[in-house]
């Protein structure tokens, strides 16, 4: 179990809401980061389908600035994002009622008001920032009907809280999905406990999603796939002198909350059953836990193939049951 004032503390004293603020809440304002063109859909890589479609076009209309720099930085990202979207549609149509989803992560919450809007309520989402920048962001378009906005980072969204607040009162019982998306990577390298505090706020036949940023094993091989993301992929968006400045106020600094994949898999596996890799690009990847066989086995049959390029994809690939990959990695 969390040791409650311990993990606040940490987290509070992390670099997302300390030496990273200023870059995120500039980022969020469009001050500052912003990519020289806006990243779109590279539909060449989607299949054709009607609902997948619908979710694409709506979430490049609610877009803040946040999202646009996060899609600019990290190769068919913005792909992935669609390809997920519609895979939690997807499985909110399989006749289990209204299917409760909430994003740590995501920034302006472009993703969990796309989900609730497409939807028209079947899905009722949560996001949550520290940023009000991003909060500004949301509320753009007007406040949606079946998604809210925690303004405040992921630990301080307790189910006392959840309780207690009138507008929040509706996800006090659980949620059916939880996405962390490249958000405990800011704080520190304590998956064990993220992974726990977060965990509660999941029914117990929920399923995790998490997206993050791993160190590789060998040094050489994560830097070359940062030279693939910098000079193959960023470069298309933002100037050599932004890549340079981010590296050096937010890469390097994140770099020490960053753990390797057979790191992560051991804290999830203290409170899973099942997880499976989702996607990879480079450095990242995508992955889903569950102690429900039936549920993950079903979300992974709504996911449609990964968008993106081989040359971005390494192992383990998408649909590895993880711990299978770990037993052999650990063998080799």
């Amino acid at each position: 179990m969390v040791d409650s004032v311990a993990f606040l503390s940490e987290c509070d004293r992390g670099p997302r809401l300390n030496q990273l603020a200023d870059f995120f809440n500039e980022t969020a304002s469009g001050t500052r980061g912003m990519p020289v063109r806006r990243p779109v859909v590279d539909r060449r890589l989607l299949p054709n389908d009607a609902l997948l479609d619908r979710f694409v076009d709506l979430h490049a209309r609610r877009q803040g600035f946040f999202d646009q720099h996060y899609h600019g930085s990290i190769p068919y990202r913005l792909e992935e994002e669609c390809r997920m979207g519609h895979a939690i549609l997807r499985y909110g149509q399989g006749g289990l009622g209204q299917l409760l989803f909430y994003s740590l992560g995501t920034a302006e919450g472009t993703m969990a008001r796309t989900l609730s809007e497409i939807s028209e309520g079947q899905i009722r989402a949560l996001c949550c920032s520290p940023s009000e920048e991003n909060y500004k962001c949301f509320m753009a378009f007007g406040e949606p009907e079946h998604a809210a906005f925690f303004l405040g980072p992921f630990h301080r969204l307790t189910k006392e809280h959840l309780d207690s607040d009138s507008k929040l009162q509706k996800f006090s019982g659980g949620f059916d999905i939880i996405l962390e998306d490249t958000t405990f990577q800011m704080y520190s390298p304590n998956r064990e406990q993220q992974i726990d505090f977060v965990s509660q706020h999941l029914k117990k036949d929920g399923i995790f999603l998490l997206v993050e940023k791993f160190r590789a094993p060998n040094l050489s091989d994560y830097e070359v796939r940062e030279r693939q993301k910098d000079f193959g992929f960023k470069s298309r968006y933002f100037e050599v002198e932004e890549i340079a400045r981010k590296t050096s106020l937010v890469l390097n600094t994140m770099r020490d909350s960053e753990v390797t994949l057979v790191e992560l898999a051991d804290a999830i596996y203290s409170r899973y059953t099942h997880c499976v890799v989702t996607w990879n690009s480079g450095n990242f990847y995508g992955l889903a836990a569950s102690n429900s066989t039936d549920n993950l086995r079903r979300y992974m049959s709504s996911m449609v193939q990964p968008a993106i390029p081989a040359e971005y994809a390494y192992g383990p690939e998408p649909y590895t049951v993880l711990s299978e990959w770990i037993n052999m990695a650990k063998l080799s």
